[in-house]
């Protein structure tokens, strides 16, 4: 398909005109200009174009995104041209996946670099695609060689395809043809690399079920011919009746749900069942993904069932599983990240998926979820592993000197500039550069930034050469990128540059689950630290600190726990005080505590935030950033408290 093969789909004759003439003049080839959607679908069956620009608004009671919905199914690109650029139309947009998005009124360039950014992205996805099915036939291929049983090679294959197709259950079995035999094994996710493996006997111990119910629970399975998603709300209709797939969903906490049925030779099928814990983990992308597996996974699952004592024709009551096994015997890449919740493990997954191109990743999450440590292990998991790892903290640069921080300058280039400065994108040539808080550049920075970007060049403040930099970007923000583009504060053709990959760090409030050993990990930390004998935490604390909001996430956590070890003159930490709280105990308390009111508490907590910066209020390691507030909310509340910035009372 030639992607210089443009489609216009435009209402307004004079917009549409114009939007012509530019693509032309750039060398696009211009196959028709469309006003509905009708015209449109018309105009791609006879002229298959390579991309699309399409407006939202059209004549007829079809809207550009009914048509994007139509485009996606069939794989052909498109940017939405709209001169709506509110919260609720991007929202809609987003939804069908667009490769880019120009508001109205648009400059020639605007159009151009939208164009170049959307086909950077679309290849980027084409080779990720390819590359997919390379890594995953060659992984197929040397599991069917080895000597490992016939469930370690299911286990091996549904690992192999986890980054791709996450999952935090998966059941793989033949339809159920009679009550007398059960015919499943299920892999239970329990760690990064580690699998616990559910037969059909300890299926039986953990949901107290006999053979022949859980053979008539599989036959009431609705089984579906083709791949097939379910979202929460869809799972939930599907499992109304009793079946082997609401059994699963209930005893697993499982709340979305892919079907991929696979076809074997003499007409029987297989099915792989993947379920996740979060409600949204399956889309129509996964669906795309499942087309292209279905030639590997049929010819691996013939050969399986050819394997020595493969029960995947036979029962498979008979096989009593290991308790857990690990699906490989590598070092874990995420070791020194604490934690085993789904969400987390999904982020692990991403990691791994993503690592290994050259796709720019955008890491979004609040302050204090790690985002810096995740864009540490995307680097030392790529190619550029032994390449520079450039940080910068956007938020902490002064505006006067941000281009001088990324691109350099020559000597002589302004007042102050003694000598040549290399720039951070320099310094990372062939290598990464993590650019964390993102959000905060001003506009004229972020236009600088994706010329960079798109150009691959930079330039020094007062040089006249070009410089070639071939560098990966990681960059990070905690704030609502789609909010910032909505109101004006962040460019539209700039996050489409850096969205390619977007990897979300869930809060510490959605991975409660880790928060002990979180919790643990801190205290043997500052315990060795501090000298202090700390033997744990209380069970009644840390059950509290479960129902604690952790504004600061695991950033606040951690210093929660170097304050109480610090605190305490026990063996064990048996109360604590949470900074925003402390009118509340969360552990039992003497009977003679002060209880203090709310503004006391505030001033206590800016206090404490401030000894631990040092008094440094602005910019990285300030107290503005470990409280998770812009620094002129905090100087505010600083001055109506009666708090000096040398921090004095």
């Amino acid at each position: 398909m030639n992607r210089k093969k443009i489609l216009v789909v435009e209402d307004e004759f004079i917009i549409a005109d114009v939007l012509s003439n530019i693509l032309k003049t750039a060398g696009y080839d211009v196959c028709g200009i469309a006003d509905s959607v009708t015209e449109a679908l018309e105009m791609i069956d006879e002229f298959a174009p390579g991309f699309v620009l399409l407006d939202i608004y059209l004549k007829g009671k079809l809207t550009g995104i009914d048509l994007a919905h139509r485009l996606t199914e069939i794989n052909t690109p498109f940017i939405y041209i709209s001169a709506n650029s509110n919260q609720k139309v991007l929202e809609a947009a987003k939804v069908t996946n667009p490769y880019g998005f120009v508001i109205k009124p648009f400059r020639e360039k605007d159009v151009l670099i939208a164009l170049d950014i959307a086909m950077y992205r679309y290849e980027n996805q084409l080779e990720n695609g390819l590359r997919q099915i390379a890594v995953l036939q060659k992984k197929a291929a040397e599991i069917l060689a080895s000597t490992i049983g016939w469930e370690h090679k299911i286990l091996q294959i549904g690992k192999t395809l986890q980054p791709y197709i996450p999952f935090e259950f998966l059941s793989v079995g033949m339809k159920q043809e009679d009550t007398g035999s059960f015919y499943e094994i299920g892999f239970s996710r329990i760690g990064f690399d580690e699998y616990q493996l559910i037969g059909g006997t300890e299926l039986m111990i953990v949901t107290n079920h006999k053979q022949h119910e859980l053979a008539k629970l599989k036959a009431n399975d609705l089984t579906d011919l083709i791949a097939t998603w379910y979202d929460e709300n869809e799972l939930e209709v599907l499992l109304k009746k009793p079946s082997l797939k609401k059994l699963f969903a209930d005893t697993y906490n499982l709340k979305s749900h892919l079907s991929m049925p696979i076809s074997l030779s003499d007409g029987k099928v297989c099915y792989f069942n993947f379920y996740s814990r979060r409600p949204d983990a399956y889309q129509a992308d996964h669906l795309v993904l499942c087309n292209r597996l279905q030639l590997l996974l049929t010819s691996f699952m013939e050969s399986m069932r050819h394997a020595p004592n493969s029960p995947l024709i036979n029962k498979l009551s008979d096989y009593t599983p290991k308790q857990q096994v690990k699906a490989t015997e590598q070092p874990n890449p995420f070791s020194g990240i604490i934690g085993s919740s789904h969400l987390l493990l999904t982020v692990f997954d991403n990691v791994v998926q993503v690592s290994k191109s050259n796709s720019s990743v955008l890491i979004l999450g609040e302050s204090g979820t790690g985002k810096e440590k995740i864009a540490e292990r995307i680097h030392s998991l790529s190619l550029r592993k032994d390449k520079p790892f450039i940080r910068i903290n956007c938020a902490a640069l002064p505006t006067s000197l941000i281009d001088s921080e990324l691109f350099g300058h020559e000597k002589g280039a302004f007042t102050g500039a003694h000598e040549r400065k290399i720039g951070r994108f320099e310094q990372a040539h062939t290598g990464t550069i993590f650019l964390d808080e993102i959000g905060e550049l001003p506009l004229e920075s972020q236009s600088k930034l994706l010329r960079v970007l798109q150009e691959k060049e930079i330039e020094r403040i007062g040089g006249r050469v070009t410089i070639k930099t071939d560098v990966r970007i990681i960059a990070a923000t905690n704030r609502n990128l789609d909010k910032e583009v909505a109101e004006g504060r962040f460019r539209l053709d700039l996050f489409y540059r850096i969205n390619v990959f977007p990897i979300l760090m869930p809060p510490l409030r959605e991975r409660k689950e880790d928060i002990a050993d979180l919790a643990r990990h801190f205290l043997n930390i500052y315990a060795r630290k501090t000298g202090k004998t700390v033997r744990g935490i209380s069970p009644q604390v840390l059950e509290s600190m479960k129902r604690y909001h952790w504004p600061g996430n695991i950033r606040e956590l951690e210093n929660l726990i170097e304050r109480n070890v610090l605190l305490t003159r026990d063996d064990m930490i048996n109360s604590m005080v949470l900074p925003t709280q402390l009118e509340q105990p969360i552990a039992v308390m003497p009977a003679e505590t002060v209880v203090t009111t709310m503004i006391e508490g505030e001033r206590a907590h800016i206090l404490a935030a401030l000894k631990k910066c040092n008094g440094k209020i602005w910019g990285e390691g300030g107290a503005a950033g470990l409280l998770n507030i812009p620094p002129t909310t905090l100087n505010s509340k600083m001055k109506k408290l009666g708090i000096r910035k040398d921090f004095g009372t």
